[in-house]
């Protein structure tokens, strides 16, 4: 006790307080505080120190006299005395100190007593009734005695003289923790499961109002740690939800998720500690007593160690016999948790006391604009009272950095100086006391009020103290937070502003996640016009959390909002508190908060400084579009990037936006690609041709990358890179256009005045997106009407002498797209439809005018198509190659007058005479058909093309038109094919030229698999038996060859009548009329097409009678052939066979089943035999059962 109890010197000889360290009274802050309580000790002469009646605290309810109190214990009066003041009249100490001398003793029985006695007289002490009524501090008793230190260091406890304190005793009073272990009725706090806020919030603003020394030794309690980090929050989290689930608390778990919007509970890893998942709270909770602990932690119930009992112990330790001497290693870590300890307190107090100073601060503007009345109350009271309340008030303001008790002192004005007139009232009977406002003095009812608010005084002679009683009976409350928000009505903007910013982080949470789009205006509104930067970053980070999973119109609204924030605040603003909370999410693991990110980069971007543009934003949208699995992120990065492009201005960002281009059109999703084609492209486009780089740079580019493309894919091209390319250079076209307008030589004339010609609505292709309108991008469309009819008299009447971007246009990229078409592979029919849609959007969008004198030109010089050029080896190559069907489906289609049709149809009938003539392939007409074909509106012309083809007086030209029918029948309506495509095939079916006969039969073929007029197929199927049966045709192996291929082809397809009466018996003449064939070579060739045929038709629905008769006789003449030709394929027809005969064998064995094929039948069977297996592998339980009808996912 000596130890503890130095003595004060002072004048007064004050009191000293037992639980204050040596280290803490060497700290300047604390003297502070010190001298502050002073008010609180009686002075030497027994006097009345100021201030000191001010308090009605149960913690220091000494009367005002200079001798103990004569209920007191024997001990405690001698521990009184012993801790008295060095003066030579001692000083008083309050009960709360003696009382917890008492329990850090261990004189419980004393304690207890003395807790009954002040129970009794109505002054009941928090301290001693939360240590009475926690049974966890009857658990232990039996552990370390009083004066015993932690095992291993005898005495420890008692080294700094007085052991250990209690866990969570403060200098104030303040409230015990209670066991975790057992709870009791009184023990339970029912006001923390209510749902009026945030409980947490609450004891955290409640923290700031306790006595600065109280805090200190409040968090330097072993029990009372350091506030929870964030990443031991987010463990805790985890296992308690764990625990909920296996608990079966399912509800309560979904709330909690909800609560926790931020974590993923079904990963640990999203906890962020780099460490195992730890063992689950059921445990934990068993494991605990397992731990081995430090000195420091293992203390009494009611003890704790003092930092500088810390301080004393290492050097003791150093002196104890050799058997008790602790390693160097002890002594370290008990050094190092000293200093850890410290720096936790100090940061912990470092930040309560900004917040307070914020608080006092954000008060002192409140008191400054407000204009106070007096209360009723206060009117009551005698001017002597008035006089001293407005001189406490005076210093209140003078010092606004004080503890809180000393501010409540002076806000308690009222209530203080009615002490004097019945000090016997204790604070105890006020629990509902007057709001904050009420004894602030009720300010002005208006901001804009000048004149004080009187209120009429009752003509009564009641004493405050009885007012004051009377009054507390008004449930009010202004202790806690909400309560403190109540009482206090803001009257200024300020005001309000710093209001929001309190409450707001209180109401989100609690409001439902299906509505918190209602609280985006208020949070907006708050963040532009608070004063305070971190209240602003905590506005906008609860903006951008607001929803857990915002979908498409609750994004919209945010990003209005952001919007709205950005123009309100300026650029400087928008990058240091909008775009933080960008970044913070660019990898959130929703991909809804991410597409959130990427739209708010392209809706912020006119609203940031140009430099941010093209760097930070830049390289976030750059990051997203590279690493994001999501394709909607990925589109709407897109989106963004495209409109970065249009505010850029830093050159050098030129080709980062190249690469960036490139890598978007090579997008998986086709998603991300459409969004590039609308936005980005255009976009980049723009700002590329004001760079000049559009015909220097972007097209070439492309272009090169295509020809590069074809030159590596001479054994297999890449058609998805050439689609990509192409697609490009055809959203190009737009600007490209754009830029020869407005560099012409009459761009300075296009004036808009008078009357403006009208624009034709097809004109111009139609756009993919508005960016691609060539009139947004000139500007208007009365702009551009302007400058089309200059353009298309500049054409016609004047030339294109000094227009240098036309000139390239004409000079540079037909040649190079003439010269790459040729390259093409003519039989890929995705690369000539490409570059037939490129072509035609290039000569539409340029217009009749240029398409007739700049495109055509080039490529009749390349064609030259004249019967003159049929031997030239040059003339022939050119014509089998792309160049053809692209020139006559992307150029010669692009406008339907009938000088164009002509134009078509003439151009085709010579393609098609030259190639017949000169035995070339007609893969290049054939590209020009199916083109052409997909369009029904050119089926007439093509039509013409055939007829023309048809009475033609050479062979050969006859032959090739009889092909042509096969492409053109499949997309030709019946009705032509009954009127124009048949009678032409039968006129060339009795042509004098057997060749000609022949080469009608795929045509043949192709009716009987597409047609389904009955009539149409009799006439084709009396044609094909004239083929057959005809004696005259009976050793043409050609025409058998023909007949056998075109039967395998559409016999699967055909209608089953037909393939039944016609296709399967002919098939068993032609394989018995194989077997009698001489020659080798031909014998073989029949037999591989009969082999085929038989393949394709061996899928087909047989009946038994077919089967029998004439399909499993076929077979056996057709293995006859390959016995003696081709081994391989003969062991392959004895499996068909086989199986052909096990089907008849079993349909024979079987009941009749109507018209059940055999196929069918077998199927049956091997589903009734899988089921019955699956059912053979339930041998558990019945309840498998149900998992045989469940569907595969």
């Amino acid at each position: 006790m000596a130890a503890m109890a130095p003595g004060g010197s002072g004048s007064g000889g004050g009191g000293v307080n037992p639980f204050l360290s040596d280290s803490d009274e060497d700290d300047d802050e604390v003297a502070a505080t010190e001298e502050r309580r002073a008010g609180l000790r009686l002075g030497s002469g027994g006097g009345l120190d100021p201030g000191s009646a001010d308090s009605l605290s149960p913690q220091d309810p000494v009367a005002l006299g200079s001798s103990a109190r004569s209920g007191l214990p024997g001990e405690a009066a001698a521990a009184a005395v012993a801790l008295g003041g060095g003066g030579e009249t001692p000083g008083r100490l309050s009960i709360d100190a003696i009382a917890a001398q008492l329990l850090r003793d261990q004189y419980l029985l004393t304690a207890l007593e003395l807790h009954t006695e002040l129970l009794e007289s109505g002054r009941e002490l928090p301290r001693l009734r939360d240590y009475f009524s926690n049974p966890g501090n009857f658990e232990r008793q039996s552990g370390t005695p009083p004066g015993m230190g932690a095992p291993g260091i005898p005495g420890a406890a008692g080294v700094g003289g007085a052991g250990g304190r209690e866990p969570s005793t403060t200098s104030g009073g303040g409230q015990l923790n209670r066991a975790g272990s057992i709870s009791t009725l009184d023990s339970l706090d029912f006001a923390r499961y209510s749902d009026d806020g945030n409980r947490e919030t609450d004891e955290r603003v409640a923290e700031h109002e306790v006595p600065l020394q109280e805090r200190k030794n409040y968090k330097s309690s072993p029990e009372i740690q350091e506030p929870i980090k964030p990443l031991e929050k987010r463990a805790l989290n985890f296992l308690v939800n764990e625990f909920l689930l296996k608990n079966n608390y399912k509800l309560t778990s979904i709330t909690f998720s909800d609560e926790n919007d931020d974590q993923d509970f079904e990963l640990w890893d999203d906890v962020g500690l780099n460490i195992p998942k730890p063992p689950d709270l059921l445990q934990l909770y068993r494991d605990f007593g397992n731990h081995q602990v430090t000195g420091k932690d293992l203390v009494d119930v009611a003890s704790g160690v003092e930092e500088d009992e810390l301080e004393a112990l290492t050097p003791i330790l150093g002196n104890l016999p050799p058997t008790l001497e602790a390693s160097q290693t002890v002594q370290n870590s008990l050094l190092v948790q000293k200093l850890e300890d410290k720096i936790s307190l100090l940061n912990s107090e470092k930040w309560s006391l900004m917040e307070q100073i914020r608080r006092l601060e954000s008060e002192m503007n409140f008191l400054k604009n407000e204009h106070f009345a007096i209360s009723a109350i206060c009117d009551s009271v005698q001017p002597s009272l008035d006089q001293s309340s407005h001189k406490d008030s005076e210093d209140s303001e003078q010092n606004p950095v004080t503890n809180s008790s000393d501010k409540g002192q002076n806000k308690d004005i009222h209530l203080s100086k009615s002490d004097e007139v019945d000090s016997t009232i204790p604070k105890e009977n006020f629990p509902n006391s007057f709001p904050r406002r009420e004894r602030e003095g009720m300010p002005s009812s208006s901001p804009s009020s000048k004149n004080t608010v009187h209120f009429d005084k009752p003509n009564r002679k009641l004493s405050p103290a009885f007012h004051q009683a009377l009054l507390s009976f008004c449930r009010m409350s202004a202790d806690s937070r909400l309560g403190s928000e109540v009482s206090r009505i803001a009257d200024s903007e300020k005001s309000v502003m710093l209001m929001l910013g309190r409450c707001l982080p209180h109401i989100v949470p609690n409001v439902l996640l299906a509505k918190r789009e209602e609280l985006i205006p208020l949070i907006l509104c708050t963040a532009c016009l608070h004063p305070e930067p971190k209240e602003r970053d905590q506005l906008l980070h609860i903006l951008f959390n607001l929803i857990k999973r915002p979908d498409d119109e609750q994004r919209q609204m945010i990003l209005t909002g952001c919007v709205a924030f950005a123009r309100h605040v300026g650029p400087t603003r928008v990058e240091a508190e909008l775009l933080p909370q960008c970044w913070e999410q660019i990898n959130h693991k929703y991909p809804e908060r991410r597409l959130l990110v990427a739209e708010s980069c392209g809706a912020l971007a006119p609203y940031l400084p140009k430099e941010i543009r093209s760097s930070l934003v830049l390289s976030m949208l750059q990051q997203m579009l590279m690493e994001d699995k999501a394709d909607l992120v990925r589109e709407a990065v897109i989106k963004s990037l495209g409109i970065i492009m249009g505010y850029i201005d830093d050159p050098d960002k030129y080709q980062q936006g190249f690469e960036l281009l490139l890598s978007a059109l090579g997008d998986p999703s086709e998603r991300v690609v459409s969004a590039t084609h609308q936005v980005f492209l255009p976009a980049y486009a723009a700002w590329t041709t004001e760079l000049g780089n559009l015909q220097s740079h972007l097209i070439p580019t492309l272009l090169n990358k295509i020809e590069k493309l074809l030159r590596e894919g001479e054994h297999g091209l890449d058609e998805h890179k050439l689609h990509m390319y192409l697609s490009a250079l055809q959203s190009l076209i737009p600007s490209l256009f754009a830029l020869v307008l407005q560099n012409a030589p009459f761009s300075s004339k296009a004036k808009l005045h008078g009357e403006v010609p009208q624009i034709e609505v097809t004109r111009f292709p139609r756009p993919m997106s508005p960016l691609q309108d060539v009139s947004t991008i000139i500007g208007s469309r009365e702009q551009l009407a302007v400058l089309l009819q200059l353009y298309d008299h500049q054409l016609e009447h004047e030339g294109t002498t000094g227009w240098e971007s036309l000139l390239w246009v004409v000079n540079q990229l037909l040649p190079q797209l003439i010269e790459i078409v040729g390259k093409i592979n003519v039989t890929s029919t995705a690369c000539v439809h490409e570059f037939s849609r490129f072509f035609w959007r290039l000569c539409r969008t340029f217009g009749k005018i240029f398409t007739n004198t700049k495109v055509k030109p080039q490529f009749q010089e390349i064609l030259r198509l004249s019967e003159e050029n049929i031997d030239s080896s040059a003339g022939n190559g050119v014509l089998t190659k792309a160049t053809v069907p692209i020139y006559a489906t992307g150029v010669l289609t692009c406008y339907i007058q009938e000088e164009d049709r002509k134009l078509l149809v003439g151009f085709l009938e010579d393609v098609m005479t030259l190639l017949s003539l000169s035995h070339a392939p007609l893969d290049s007409l054939k590209a020009s058909f199916v083109e052409l074909g997909a369009n029904p509106a050119y089926h007439e012309l093509l039509l013409t093309v055939l007829w023309y083809g048809v009475v033609h007086t050479s062979a050969l030209v006859r032959c090739t038109a009889a092909r042509m029918f096969e492409l053109l029948v499949k997309g030709v309506n019946e009705t032509l094919v009954a009127q124009r495509v048949v009678p032409a095939l039968i006129t060339l079916s009795s042509d004098p030229e057997i060749s000609v006969r022949i080469a009608t039969i795929p045509a043949f073929g192709t009716i009987m698999e597409t047609v389904i007029q009955r009539e149409l197929l009799e006439r084709v199927k009396m044609q094909l038996a004239s083929f057959l049966e005809d004696p005259q045709y009976q050793d043409q192996y050609s025409l058998h060859t023909e007949i056998i291929k075109t039967f395998g082809r559409v016999g699967p397809n055909a209608e089953p009548r037909f393939r039944d009466e016609f296709v399967i018996p002919h098939l068993h003449k032609l394989a018995l009329v194989n077997n009698l064939q001489i020659v080798d070579s031909k014998r073989l060739d029949i037999a591989t097409h009969l082999f085929e045929a038989y393949s394709a038709l061996s899928c087909c629905f047989i009946s038994e009678d077919l089967m029998v008769n004439h399909f499993l006789p076929g077979l056996r003449c057709l293995r006859i052939d390959m016995e003696q030709l081709s081994p391989e394929h003969e062991v392959i027809l004895t499996s068909m066979i086989k199986e052909c005969e096990q089907k008849v064998e079993n349909k024979t064995v079987q009941e009749p089943q109507g018209s059940m094929s055999i196929a069918a039948s077998l199927v049956s069977e091997d589903t009734k035999t899988k089921f019955l297996n699956k059912m053979g592998q339930l041998t558990t339980s019945g309840a498998m059962l149900a998992n045989v009808f469940q569907r595969k996912k």
